[in-house]
């Protein structure tokens, strides 16, 4: 809408991150009130981490503190694009998903809830749409970037590859899309267990995007880096900047002590949303980079069931996510979230860095 009149992307950009921040600090109060109110609360397990059972029945679901500005401030500062779209309806039908699956561990209304398969089958119909939908609509358009030449056509089943340029997947690119959209929701969901872990996470994760959508959706810079040239995809940086405000104006309220929690409400669209932008801007490697905690919390679970069903009960963590597992070390839940935050940082400068090497594969 406003778009406009704000026309430089870089304006709408700053733009995003105060609105959608505004935002949440004003919804915040009202949500969390609303769901204190109907005893919308989490659920810990006694068999966890002994110091977060006092944690038991803190409002969950607040991952609509997030969503609500994401969406309004999208809807404001965005040109709309099939980019924007497939990114809003990712996130939305992952938060839909999150939603019920909310519904059946808080409320407990079984008939409206999912099943485990139901939960995963959800994830794979929306990853699925996401990935056809680049692959076939009509309009958009793929360009490798090349300082010293015109630029190549790219094959909308391509991924970008840190360093040596662009890699064609093929057919296997469908399969590959979804598991890009259905792990990031999965993961950042299993990062979600600290106060304020998976938020500022979530900022840290996404600010690497906003540049990689910037300069992919800019024709000069891209071809000054050598990476792909997206026409319209620059838009998902305002995108980013909201998600980015979002975060901040909720992890004022997730911060330890927290009034709220995300729930799957919140990180499962969360989640999805970072895949999205990832698949749009052809970036989808360097979301294992920049991304790294949350690939890291997965993988711990990944091994730890694993291993326990090899092992008939033996264990590789004291609890996974590897989270707890450090605060059953004795660590203190502030120092472990602080810390994670300084390693995704680390390892969001790692991906910037080799997003900006591409210049010497060109």
């Amino acid at each position: 809408m406003f778009s406009s009149v704000f026309e430089p992307l870089s304006i709408r950009i700053i733009f995003s991150i105060v609105t959608s921040f505004l935002l949440a600090m004003i919804i915040g109060p009202r949500v969390i009130f609303n769901l204190k109110s109907r005893q919308i609360g989490q659920t810990v397990r006694e068999e966890g981490v002994k110091e977060h059972l006092k944690k038991t029945g803190v409002p969950t679901m607040g991952g609509i503190i997030i969503l609500i500005p994401l969406m309004i401030t999208s809807l404001l500062w965005t040109k709309i694009n099939a980019f924007v779209v497939i990114s809003l309806l990712v996130t939305a039908g992952m938060g839909l998903i999150g939603f019920f699956d909310d519904i059946t561990k808080v409320v407990r209304a079984r008939s409206l809830g999912l099943t485990p398969r139901q939960k995963l089958a959800g994830q794979i119909i929306t990853g699925l749409a996401a990935a056809l939908a680049i692959n076939y609509y009509p309009g958009l358009r793929f360009e490798l970037a090349n300082a010293t030449s015109n630029s190549i056509e790219m094959s909308p089943t391509a991924t970008q590859v840190p360093i040596f340029g662009a890699l064609d997947l093929g057919w296997l690119y469908i399969p590959f899309a979804v598991a890009v959209i259905v792990g990031a929701s999965n993961a950042v969901n299993l990062t979600d267990g600290l106060d304020g872990l998976a938020a500022g996470s979530m900022i840290v994760a996404t600010t690497p995007f906003l540049v990689f959508a910037y300069v992919c959706g800019h024709l000069i810079f891209a071809r000054h880096l050598g990476v792909a040239y997206i026409p319209g995809v620059g838009e998902l940086a305002v995108i980013c900047a909201a998600l980015i405000g979002g975060s901040f104006g909720f992890l004022w309220h997730n911060a330890h002590p927290a009034a709220v929690f995300m729930g799957d409400t919140g990180s499962l669209a969360l989640g999805g949303s970072l895949g999205a932008i990832a698949l749009c801007s052809k970036t989808e490697v360097f979301l294992a980079i920049v991304g790294g905690i949350f690939v890291i919390e997965a993988l711990s679970v990944i091994l730890q069931v694993s291993y326990f069903k090899m092992t008939k009960g033996k264990r590789i963590f004291k609890m996974s996510p590897i989270h707890h597992h450090f605060e059953l070390c004795g660590w203190p839940e502030e120092k472990v979230v602080i810390r994670f935050w300084i390693m995704g940082i680390m390892l969001a400068m790692v991906g910037l860095t080799l997003f900006a090497a591409r210049l010497v594969a060109v």
